[in-house]
Parts: structure tokens; C-alpha cells; sequence
């Protein structure tokens, strides 16, 4: 059992969320990291972790650093006109990273990735389940029209997941030409030029029907 009620001292209890939560996700990746997991081995009741990261998913942006809350993101992406959500993706991100704190951190992220197999573990699955695969999952269509169409729910479902990573495959090439490579052409291009030309592609992994 997590002890109960708050630890004496908020920023001790909140660096012992993030240390034990870096621990977890680094591990066990992901999906398999639980809040009550994080709570537990933070000797922490689950109930703090919410109280000072609202959830999983922003818990994780926390221990990578992320200047921005991932769900308020999507939310307003998949919110917005359904036809021009590929555009949309591809300004938000910019918009997040191409600042000179956020270049450094996505730089940082990016190196982590490539050399270590834990941090390539924990950004994958952030990106296909709380990223793209969330828009994805707004996005779909009724499961009725998926059988209709002939398609099992597996199916469907295993379509969604290619249609994220996809998706996803196409946003971290634009970052490691833009953040890693530094190709001067992708460097210099504006939001409005790299949004033209990019968003009509995961328009049509995020979007189809449209």
C-alpha cells in the first residue's frame, strides 16, 4: 500500500514523483508505467501525483522536459477544422520547439533517443499513444462504418496504429533535418512553408476520409 496524504515539503515530494517516474518509464517504457506504479515506488499516494502532474501523460512531458502540456495540444488540434488538421499538427509543433529553449530540450530529446534504447522506448510510445494515436482515435470513424467497410476491429485498429506511426515518421524527420542535421533549407523555411508542404501528407495519414 502507497503511504497515505501529503510528504512533508511540496518540492521534495515533487522531485521524488519525477526521480521515481524516470525510473519507471526508463524500465518498463510507456505503456506499461503506471501512476500507481510511480506513486508506489515515490512511497507517495497516487492521488499526489495527480495533484502535481494531472496524469500520465503530462507526468512523462514533465521528465522529458517538454515545454508544453501534450493533451492541451491536441485537444485544440483535433478541434479544430477537421480538413485542415495536418497543417495544424505541423504549426503546433513548430510552435513548441522552434523557440531557442525549446530547440535546445528537442535536441537533447532527440540525442537521448537515438543512443539510448530506454529513451527511444518511452518517446515511441508517447508518440503513438498520446500524440498521433490520440488525434487518430478522435479522428476515426465509427467502428460501424469500419465493419461495414469490411474490416474487422482488429483490422481497423492495427490500421490506426501504421496511420500514427506514419504520421509520427514524417514529424521526426522534419525535426532531425531541422534540430539535428541542420539541412539550411528545412532550417530556414518558415511555419507557413514547412505547414504547405508537409501538412497535406499527414493529412492523409491523420484524416483520410477527408
Amino acid at each position: 500500500m502507497s503511504p497515505r496524504g501529503r510528504r512533508p515539503g511540496g518540492v521534495d515530494t515533487r522531485a521524488a514523483i519525477l526521480t521515481a517516474a524516470r525510473a519507471d518509464f526508463a524500465e518498463q517504457g510507456y505503456d506499461a508505467t503506471s501512476v500507481r506504479g510511480i506513486a508506489r515506488r515515490a512511497e507517495v499516494d497516487p492521488a499526489l501525483v495527480h495533484h502535481y502532474f494531472g496524469g500520465k501523460a503530462k507526468l512523462f512531458a514533465a521528465v522529458l522536459d517538454i515545454p508544453a502540456d501534450p493533451a492541451v495540444l491536441i485537444g485544440a488540434i483535433v478541434h479544430g477544422p477537421r480538413e485542415r488538421v495536418g497543417e495544424a499538427l505541423v504549426r503546433t509543433f513548430l510552435s513548441v520547439w522552434d523557440s531557442e529553449e525549446g530547440r535546445q530540450r528537442f535536441q537533447a530529446l532527440l540525442r537521448s533517443a537515438v543512443t539510448h534504447d530506454e529513451a527511444t522506448l518511452m518517446l515511441r510510445e508517447f508518440l503513438t499513444r498520446e500524440v498521433f494515436g490520440r488525434v487518430m482515435r478522435e479522428l476515426a470513424p465509427a467502428a460501424g462504418r469500419s465493419e461495414a467497410a469490411g474490416r474487422s476491429k482488429v483490422a481497423a485498429a492495427r490500421e490506426l496504429e501504421l496511420r500514427a506511426g506514419l504520421a509520427a515518421s514524417q514529424m521526426i524527420g522534419l525535426a532531425v533535418m531541422r534540430y539535428i542535421v541542420e539541412l539550411p533549407a528545412v532550417v530556414g523555411a518558415s511555419h507557413d512553408e514547412l505547414a504547405a508542404m508537409l501538412g497535406p501528407t499527414l493529412q492523409g495519414y491523420l484524416a483520410p476520409d477527408d
